[in-house]
Protein backbone atom coordinates (compact mmCIF):
# COMPACT_ATOMS: atom_id res chain seq x y z
CA UNK A 1 0.00 0.00 0.00
CA UNK A 2 1.27 3.30 -1.12
CA UNK A 3 0.58 6.64 1.41
CA UNK A 4 1.53 10.10 -0.16
CA UNK A 5 0.68 13.38 0.99
CA UNK A 6 -2.45 15.29 -2.16
CA UNK A 7 -2.12 18.87 -1.53
CA UNK A 8 -4.48 19.18 -4.61
CA UNK A 9 -8.02 18.61 -3.93
CA UNK A 10 -9.09 15.52 -6.63
CA UNK A 11 -12.39 14.99 -6.47
CA UNK A 12 -13.71 17.38 -9.78
CA UNK A 13 -15.67 19.97 -8.17
CA UNK A 14 -17.27 23.12 -9.46
CA UNK A 15 -15.55 25.46 -6.66
CA UNK A 16 -15.83 29.10 -5.58
CA UNK A 17 -13.30 31.47 -6.33
CA UNK A 18 -12.13 31.44 -2.28
CA UNK A 19 -11.78 27.36 -2.43
CA UNK A 20 -9.82 27.28 -5.62
CA UNK A 21 -7.36 30.22 -3.48
CA UNK A 22 -7.66 27.72 -0.95
CA UNK A 23 -5.90 24.77 -3.09
CA UNK A 24 -3.46 27.32 -4.58
CA UNK A 25 -2.21 28.27 -1.60
CA UNK A 26 -1.92 25.06 0.12
CA UNK A 27 0.56 24.02 -3.54
CA UNK A 28 2.54 27.38 -2.51
CA UNK A 29 2.83 26.40 1.03
CA UNK A 30 4.15 22.71 0.33
CA UNK A 31 6.40 24.50 -2.10
CA UNK A 32 7.94 26.60 0.76
CA UNK A 33 7.63 24.19 2.99
CA UNK A 34 10.21 22.10 0.42
CA UNK A 35 12.37 24.80 -0.26
CA UNK A 36 12.97 25.72 3.41
CA UNK A 37 13.65 21.65 4.42
CA UNK A 38 16.57 22.45 1.45
CA UNK A 39 17.37 25.76 2.31
CA UNK A 40 21.21 25.12 3.06
CA UNK A 41 21.69 23.76 -0.50
CA UNK A 42 19.81 26.75 -1.99
CA UNK A 43 21.90 29.33 0.30
CA UNK A 44 18.24 30.65 1.97
CA UNK A 45 19.95 30.20 5.33
CA UNK A 46 19.80 34.11 5.85
CA UNK A 47 15.79 33.71 5.06
CA UNK A 48 15.21 31.23 7.55
CA UNK A 49 12.88 33.08 9.91
CA UNK A 50 11.32 35.12 7.03
CA UNK A 51 10.78 31.48 5.59
CA UNK A 52 9.38 30.20 8.61
CA UNK A 53 6.75 33.09 9.26
CA UNK A 54 5.02 32.71 5.65
CA UNK A 55 4.65 29.26 6.46
CA UNK A 56 2.58 29.72 9.05
CA UNK A 57 0.90 32.30 7.77
CA UNK A 58 -0.35 30.12 4.76
CA UNK A 59 -1.21 27.41 7.33
CA UNK A 60 -3.61 30.12 9.10
CA UNK A 61 -4.62 30.94 5.55
CA UNK A 62 -5.68 28.25 4.06
CA UNK A 63 -7.55 27.33 7.08
CA UNK A 64 -9.50 29.91 7.44
CA UNK A 65 -10.33 29.76 3.85
CA UNK A 66 -11.10 26.95 3.55
CA UNK A 67 -14.49 27.77 6.15
CA UNK A 68 -17.97 27.08 4.70
CA UNK A 69 -16.40 24.35 1.80
CA UNK A 70 -19.53 21.91 3.70
CA UNK A 71 -21.38 23.52 6.07
CA UNK A 72 -21.43 27.13 4.92
CA UNK A 73 -19.45 30.05 7.14
CA UNK A 74 -19.87 29.63 11.04
CA UNK A 75 -18.42 30.76 13.91
CA UNK A 76 -17.72 27.07 15.44
CA UNK A 77 -16.08 26.53 11.63
CA UNK A 78 -13.96 29.95 12.03
CA UNK A 79 -13.20 28.51 15.51
CA UNK A 80 -11.57 25.31 14.74
CA UNK A 81 -9.89 26.52 11.77
CA UNK A 82 -7.83 28.74 13.69
CA UNK A 83 -7.90 25.55 15.70
CA UNK A 84 -6.30 23.64 13.09
CA UNK A 85 -4.27 26.14 12.31
CA UNK A 86 -2.19 26.04 15.76
CA UNK A 87 -2.15 22.47 15.86
CA UNK A 88 -0.61 22.20 12.58
CA UNK A 89 1.94 25.35 13.52
CA UNK A 90 2.39 23.45 17.05
CA UNK A 91 3.41 20.19 14.53
CA UNK A 92 5.66 22.45 12.20
CA UNK A 93 7.79 23.80 14.91
CA UNK A 94 7.99 20.38 17.03
CA UNK A 95 10.00 18.43 14.08
CA UNK A 96 11.61 21.95 13.17
CA UNK A 97 14.02 22.38 16.03
CA UNK A 98 16.09 19.00 14.26
CA UNK A 99 15.32 21.28 11.05
CA UNK A 100 17.19 23.84 11.30
CA UNK A 101 14.74 25.99 12.79
CA UNK A 102 15.93 28.64 15.34
CA UNK A 103 15.73 27.65 19.44
CA UNK A 104 13.91 30.74 19.38
CA UNK A 105 10.61 29.79 17.03
CA UNK A 106 11.00 26.04 18.06
CA UNK A 107 10.30 27.05 21.57
CA UNK A 108 6.67 28.29 20.93
CA UNK A 109 5.72 24.90 19.80
CA UNK A 110 3.96 24.16 22.81
CA UNK A 111 2.45 27.48 23.43
CA UNK A 112 1.13 26.64 19.99
CA UNK A 113 -0.48 23.20 20.84
CA UNK A 114 -2.13 24.56 23.50
CA UNK A 115 -4.12 27.39 21.52
CA UNK A 116 -4.90 24.70 19.40
CA UNK A 117 -6.53 22.30 22.87
CA UNK A 118 -7.92 25.53 23.84
CA UNK A 119 -9.89 26.62 20.38
CA UNK A 120 -10.97 23.04 19.37
CA UNK A 121 -12.79 22.94 23.03
CA UNK A 122 -14.13 26.38 22.09
CA UNK A 123 -15.18 25.26 18.90
CA UNK A 124 -17.20 22.32 19.91
CA UNK A 125 -18.86 24.83 22.64
CA UNK A 126 -19.93 26.91 19.71
CA UNK A 127 -21.59 24.35 17.44
CA UNK A 128 -24.28 23.96 19.65
CA UNK A 129 -25.42 27.14 18.23
CA UNK A 130 -25.06 26.21 15.13
CA UNK A 131 -26.89 22.88 14.93
CA UNK A 132 -30.18 24.31 13.57
CA UNK A 133 -28.05 25.60 10.46
CA UNK A 134 -26.91 22.61 9.80
CA UNK A 135 -30.29 20.24 8.59
CA UNK A 136 -31.38 19.92 5.46
CA UNK A 137 -33.87 22.80 4.34
CA UNK A 138 -35.83 23.05 1.18
CA UNK A 139 -36.09 27.09 0.52
CA UNK A 140 -39.11 29.30 0.07
CA UNK A 141 -37.58 30.59 -2.91
CA UNK A 142 -38.40 29.67 -6.49
CA UNK A 143 -37.15 29.60 -9.92
CA UNK A 144 -38.43 28.52 -13.42
CA UNK A 145 -37.52 25.03 -14.36
CA UNK A 146 -37.48 24.27 -17.98
CA UNK A 147 -35.20 21.28 -18.09
CA UNK A 148 -31.38 20.07 -17.43
CA UNK A 149 -28.84 18.18 -19.10
CA UNK A 150 -26.24 16.18 -17.60
CA UNK A 151 -25.10 14.25 -20.85
CA UNK A 152 -26.96 10.94 -20.70
CA UNK A 153 -29.44 11.95 -18.06
CA UNK A 154 -31.94 14.58 -19.11
CA UNK A 155 -34.64 15.89 -17.00
CA UNK A 156 -37.42 17.38 -19.65
CA UNK A 157 -40.39 19.09 -18.41
CA UNK A 158 -41.04 22.80 -16.91
CA UNK A 159 -42.43 23.73 -13.80
CA UNK A 160 -40.92 25.21 -10.60
CA UNK A 161 -37.71 25.03 -8.68
CA UNK A 162 -36.81 25.12 -5.09
CA UNK A 163 -33.62 25.06 -3.30
CA UNK A 164 -32.14 22.92 -1.23
CA UNK A 165 -29.07 23.74 1.39
CA UNK A 166 -27.44 22.15 4.29
CA UNK A 167 -26.42 24.65 6.25
CA UNK A 168 -25.61 27.66 3.82
CA UNK A 169 -24.51 25.47 0.85
CA UNK A 170 -26.84 24.71 -1.70
CA UNK A 171 -26.76 20.54 -1.78
CA UNK A 172 -29.51 20.60 -4.82
CA UNK A 173 -33.39 20.83 -6.11
CA UNK A 174 -36.66 19.89 -5.81
CA UNK A 175 -38.26 20.62 -8.64
CA UNK A 176 -42.68 20.65 -8.66
CA UNK A 177 -43.87 20.61 -12.18
CA UNK A 178 -44.58 18.02 -15.31
CA UNK A 179 -40.99 16.16 -15.31
CA UNK A 180 -39.47 13.55 -17.28
CA UNK A 181 -36.52 11.89 -16.89
CA UNK A 182 -34.42 10.28 -19.81
CA UNK A 183 -31.12 7.83 -19.34
CA UNK A 184 -29.41 6.46 -22.42
CA UNK A 185 -28.45 3.34 -21.43
CA UNK A 186 -26.64 -0.37 -23.54
CA UNK A 187 -30.40 -1.50 -23.15
CA UNK A 188 -31.64 1.92 -24.75
CA UNK A 189 -32.98 4.78 -23.82
CA UNK A 190 -35.27 4.50 -20.60
CA UNK A 191 -37.85 7.38 -19.67
CA UNK A 192 -40.25 7.28 -16.89
CA UNK A 193 -42.73 10.86 -16.09
CA UNK A 194 -41.80 11.83 -12.32
CA UNK A 195 -44.60 12.74 -9.72
CA UNK A 196 -43.45 15.86 -7.85
CA UNK A 197 -42.02 16.54 -5.66
CA UNK A 198 -38.64 15.20 -6.88
CA UNK A 199 -35.52 15.96 -5.84
CA UNK A 200 -32.10 16.80 -7.94
CA UNK A 201 -29.20 16.34 -5.94
CA UNK A 202 -26.32 17.82 -7.76
CA UNK A 203 -23.95 20.86 -7.52
CA UNK A 204 -24.94 22.23 -10.41
CA UNK A 205 -27.35 25.24 -11.06
CA UNK A 206 -30.66 24.09 -13.31
CA UNK A 207 -33.00 26.80 -12.28
CA UNK A 208 -33.99 30.05 -14.54
CA UNK A 209 -35.71 32.97 -13.38
CA UNK A 210 -36.80 33.96 -10.01
CA UNK A 211 -40.67 32.87 -9.90
CA UNK A 212 -43.60 33.10 -7.19
CA UNK A 213 -42.89 30.15 -4.84
CA UNK A 214 -45.70 28.51 -3.32
CA UNK A 215 -45.15 28.57 0.54
CA UNK A 216 -47.06 25.52 1.74
CA UNK A 217 -44.85 23.24 -1.24
CA UNK A 218 -41.86 24.24 0.63
CA UNK A 219 -43.41 23.69 4.13
CA UNK A 220 -44.36 20.08 2.94
CA UNK A 221 -41.22 18.86 0.89
CA UNK A 222 -39.66 20.14 4.17
CA UNK A 223 -41.18 17.19 6.31
CA UNK A 224 -40.87 14.25 3.44
CA UNK A 225 -37.17 15.70 2.66
CA UNK A 226 -36.17 14.11 6.11
CA UNK A 227 -33.28 11.69 5.97
CA UNK A 228 -35.21 9.47 8.67
CA UNK A 229 -37.88 9.26 6.01
CA UNK A 230 -35.74 9.31 2.77
CA UNK A 231 -33.56 6.38 3.76
CA UNK A 232 -35.17 3.97 6.84
CA UNK A 233 -34.28 1.09 5.24
CA UNK A 234 -30.49 1.38 5.14
CA UNK A 235 -29.97 -2.51 4.77
CA UNK A 236 -32.07 -2.31 1.32
CA UNK A 237 -31.03 1.09 -0.36
CA UNK A 238 -27.53 0.40 -2.51
CA UNK A 239 -28.01 4.59 -2.76
CA UNK A 240 -27.92 7.33 -0.87
CA UNK A 241 -27.74 11.02 -1.41
CA UNK A 242 -28.33 13.77 0.77
CA UNK A 243 -26.35 16.03 -1.04
CA UNK A 244 -23.85 16.50 1.53
CA UNK A 245 -23.24 12.43 2.27
CA UNK A 246 -23.43 10.31 -0.98
CA UNK A 247 -23.06 6.49 -0.54
CA UNK A 248 -23.05 4.07 -4.06
CA UNK A 249 -22.75 0.26 -3.64
CA UNK A 250 -23.29 -1.24 -7.03
CA UNK A 251 -21.45 -4.59 -8.79
CA UNK A 252 -17.52 -4.80 -7.66
CA UNK A 253 -18.20 -0.99 -6.77
CA UNK A 254 -18.47 1.24 -3.87
CA UNK A 255 -18.04 4.65 -3.23
CA UNK A 256 -18.66 6.60 0.06
CA UNK A 257 -18.32 9.97 0.16
CA UNK A 258 -18.62 12.82 3.33
CA UNK A 259 -16.68 16.10 4.24
CA UNK A 260 -13.54 15.46 4.56
CA UNK A 261 -13.42 11.65 3.77
CA UNK A 262 -13.84 9.96 0.55
CA UNK A 263 -13.38 6.08 -0.35
CA UNK A 264 -13.52 4.02 -3.20
CA UNK A 265 -13.45 0.41 -3.97
CA UNK A 266 -13.32 -1.36 -7.30
CA UNK A 267 -11.99 -4.79 -8.66
CA UNK A 268 -8.75 -2.94 -9.73
CA UNK A 269 -8.46 -1.55 -6.24
CA UNK A 270 -9.02 0.76 -3.59
CA UNK A 271 -8.47 4.75 -2.35
CA UNK A 272 -9.15 6.28 0.73
CA UNK A 273 -8.39 10.47 1.34
CA UNK A 274 -9.22 11.69 4.75
CA UNK A 275 -8.27 15.58 3.91
CA UNK A 276 -4.81 16.52 2.30
CA UNK A 277 -3.93 13.09 2.80
CA UNK A 278 -4.40 10.20 0.33
CA UNK A 279 -3.89 6.77 0.72
CA UNK A 280 -4.58 4.02 -2.46
CA UNK A 281 -4.22 0.38 -3.44
CA UNK A 282 -4.04 -0.38 -6.73
CA UNK A 283 -5.25 1.59 -9.18
CA UNK A 284 -9.26 1.82 -8.83
CA UNK A 285 -9.44 5.62 -10.39
CA UNK A 286 -11.90 8.07 -8.62
CA UNK A 287 -14.85 8.95 -10.14
CA UNK A 288 -13.48 11.87 -12.86
CA UNK A 289 -17.12 13.91 -11.85
CA UNK A 290 -20.06 14.70 -9.09
CA UNK A 291 -22.28 12.09 -8.28
CA UNK A 292 -26.08 12.59 -9.45
CA UNK A 293 -28.94 11.91 -8.25
CA UNK A 294 -32.35 12.05 -9.50
CA UNK A 295 -35.30 10.96 -6.56
CA UNK A 296 -38.91 10.84 -6.27
CA UNK A 297 -40.01 11.57 -2.92
CA UNK A 298 -43.61 9.94 -2.99
CA UNK A 299 -42.50 6.79 -4.99
CA UNK A 300 -39.30 4.54 -5.09
CA UNK A 301 -37.93 5.95 -8.35
CA UNK A 302 -34.29 6.67 -8.13
CA UNK A 303 -31.45 7.63 -10.05
CA UNK A 304 -27.73 8.04 -9.51
CA UNK A 305 -25.05 8.89 -11.75
CA UNK A 306 -21.53 8.39 -11.24
CA UNK A 307 -19.16 9.34 -13.83
CA UNK A 308 -19.90 6.14 -16.39
CA UNK A 309 -21.71 3.87 -13.82
CA UNK A 310 -25.50 4.52 -13.52
CA UNK A 311 -28.45 2.81 -11.06
CA UNK A 312 -31.57 3.09 -11.90
CA UNK A 313 -34.34 1.78 -9.14
CA UNK A 314 -38.30 1.48 -8.86
CA UNK A 315 -40.25 -0.38 -6.85
CA UNK A 316 -40.31 -3.28 -9.17
CA UNK A 317 -36.76 -3.62 -10.98
CA UNK A 318 -33.13 -1.79 -10.43
CA UNK A 319 -31.04 -1.38 -13.74
CA UNK A 320 -27.20 -0.99 -13.26
CA UNK A 321 -24.52 -0.17 -15.63
CA UNK A 322 -21.11 0.05 -16.29
CA UNK A 323 -19.87 1.00 -19.26
CA UNK A 324 -20.84 -1.21 -21.61
CA UNK A 325 -21.91 -3.60 -18.89
CA UNK A 326 -25.49 -4.22 -17.44
CA UNK A 327 -27.20 -5.90 -14.95
CA UNK A 328 -31.02 -6.22 -14.44
CA UNK A 329 -32.99 -7.34 -11.21
CA UNK A 330 -36.30 -7.77 -10.66
CA UNK A 331 -37.18 -9.97 -7.29
CA UNK A 332 -35.30 -13.18 -8.48
CA UNK A 333 -34.75 -12.17 -12.01
CA UNK A 334 -31.42 -11.10 -12.87
CA UNK A 335 -29.88 -10.42 -16.33
CA UNK A 336 -26.65 -9.54 -17.33
CA UNK A 337 -25.07 -8.31 -20.08
CA UNK A 338 -22.04 -7.27 -21.99
CA UNK A 339 -18.56 -9.84 -22.65
CA UNK A 340 -20.42 -12.70 -21.15
CA UNK A 341 -24.47 -12.32 -21.13
CA UNK A 342 -26.72 -14.23 -18.38
CA UNK A 343 -30.27 -14.39 -17.34
CA UNK A 344 -31.95 -16.77 -14.45
CA UNK A 345 -35.69 -16.38 -13.75
CA UNK A 346 -37.32 -19.10 -11.63
CA UNK A 347 -35.66 -22.29 -12.70
CA UNK A 348 -34.62 -21.31 -15.99
CA UNK A 349 -31.12 -20.10 -16.11
CA UNK A 350 -29.13 -18.86 -19.19
CA UNK A 351 -25.45 -18.34 -19.43
CA UNK A 352 -23.12 -17.40 -22.44
CA UNK A 353 -19.48 -16.53 -22.67
CA UNK A 354 -16.64 -16.72 -24.88
CA UNK A 355 -16.81 -20.04 -26.55
CA UNK A 356 -19.11 -21.57 -24.02
CA UNK A 357 -22.36 -21.73 -23.11
CA UNK A 358 -25.07 -23.33 -20.04
CA UNK A 359 -28.88 -23.47 -20.60
CA UNK A 360 -30.77 -24.87 -17.62
CA UNK A 361 -34.49 -25.32 -17.80
CA UNK A 362 -36.24 -27.90 -14.58
CA UNK A 363 -34.23 -31.07 -14.76
CA UNK A 364 -32.84 -30.16 -18.18
CA UNK A 365 -29.23 -29.18 -18.45
CA UNK A 366 -27.92 -28.40 -21.94
CA UNK A 367 -24.14 -26.95 -22.33
CA UNK A 368 -22.06 -26.48 -24.76
CA UNK A 369 -18.26 -25.86 -24.65
CA UNK A 370 -14.80 -26.88 -26.87
CA UNK A 371 -17.40 -27.90 -30.03
CA UNK A 372 -19.08 -29.98 -27.70
CA UNK A 373 -22.56 -30.03 -26.81
CA UNK A 374 -23.84 -31.89 -23.40
CA UNK A 375 -26.96 -32.57 -22.24
CA UNK A 376 -28.88 -33.84 -19.27
CA UNK A 377 -32.56 -34.75 -19.48
CA UNK A 378 -35.11 -37.10 -17.45
CA UNK A 379 -32.36 -38.58 -15.74
CA UNK A 380 -30.23 -39.43 -18.91
CA UNK A 381 -26.99 -37.35 -20.47
CA UNK A 382 -26.33 -37.26 -24.31
CA UNK A 383 -23.13 -35.56 -25.21
CA UNK A 384 -23.05 -34.39 -29.14
CA UNK A 385 -20.25 -33.64 -30.80
CA UNK A 386 -21.21 -31.25 -33.81
CA UNK A 387 -19.79 -28.01 -34.49
CA UNK A 388 -23.68 -27.09 -36.00
CA UNK A 389 -25.08 -28.33 -32.50
CA UNK A 390 -22.12 -26.25 -31.07
CA UNK A 391 -23.15 -23.11 -32.81
CA UNK A 392 -26.70 -23.92 -32.42
CA UNK A 393 -26.72 -23.51 -28.60
CA UNK A 394 -24.34 -20.53 -28.66
CA UNK A 395 -26.61 -18.35 -30.94
CA UNK A 396 -29.82 -19.76 -29.19
CA UNK A 397 -28.47 -19.29 -25.83
CA UNK A 398 -27.49 -15.27 -26.73
CA UNK A 399 -30.47 -14.55 -28.92
CA UNK A 400 -32.86 -15.84 -26.36
CA UNK A 401 -30.93 -12.96 -23.71
CA UNK A 402 -31.14 -10.74 -26.08
CA UNK A 403 -34.72 -11.48 -26.73
CA UNK A 404 -35.83 -11.02 -22.87
CA UNK A 405 -33.47 -8.08 -22.69
CA UNK A 406 -35.44 -6.06 -25.40
CA UNK A 407 -38.75 -6.43 -23.53
CA UNK A 408 -37.09 -4.47 -20.07
CA UNK A 409 -37.22 -0.89 -21.85
CA UNK A 410 -40.35 -1.50 -21.93
CA UNK A 411 -40.88 -2.04 -18.41
CA UNK A 412 -42.50 -5.19 -18.67
CA UNK A 413 -39.61 -7.54 -17.13
CA UNK A 414 -38.99 -11.20 -17.98
CA UNK A 415 -41.33 -12.85 -19.71
CA UNK A 416 -41.34 -16.30 -18.27
CA UNK A 417 -43.83 -17.85 -20.42
CA UNK A 418 -41.75 -16.79 -23.95
CA UNK A 419 -38.39 -17.90 -22.03
CA UNK A 420 -39.45 -21.08 -21.20
CA UNK A 421 -41.06 -21.90 -24.83
CA UNK A 422 -37.82 -20.56 -26.61
CA UNK A 423 -35.25 -22.74 -24.09
CA UNK A 424 -38.02 -25.70 -24.58
CA UNK A 425 -37.57 -24.93 -28.64
CA UNK A 426 -33.75 -25.36 -28.44
CA UNK A 427 -33.92 -28.91 -26.24
CA UNK A 428 -36.24 -30.00 -29.25
CA UNK A 429 -34.04 -29.22 -31.78
CA UNK A 430 -31.19 -30.63 -30.27
CA UNK A 431 -33.05 -33.84 -29.80
CA UNK A 432 -32.83 -34.26 -33.09
CA UNK A 433 -29.21 -34.38 -33.19
CA UNK A 434 -29.25 -37.37 -30.92
CA UNK A 435 -29.94 -41.43 -32.42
Amino acid sequence: MSFRWEWKYRAVRKEGPRFKLTEYLKALTAILLIAWLFKGPLRLEAYNDYMVYAIIALLFAFELLSVGRWFGVTVSGVVFALAKGFFWTSVFLFFGQWLGMSDRLSSYDGTAFAYAVVLSIAGLLLSKFDERRMEIKVEKKAYEFSGADFGDVKLKGSGKAYPVKFGRKRAGWVLDGEVEVEAETPLGKISKKLLPPVVVWTEESIAGKKTAPDPGFAARVNEMINPDRLYRDRNKASVVDLGFIKVYEGEDFEYVKLPFVEVLETPTGEEVRVGPIHIHEGNPGMPPGEMLTIRELRNGFQLTKIGDRLRIQTDEYSIEVDGERVTYRSGNEVLRLGEAVSLRSGDVSVTVSRGRAKVRIEDAVISARDGKVRIRVGGRTYTVESREAYRLVLDKAKEIVEEQSAELIEGLGIDKTLLSRRVKELLDELMGYIG
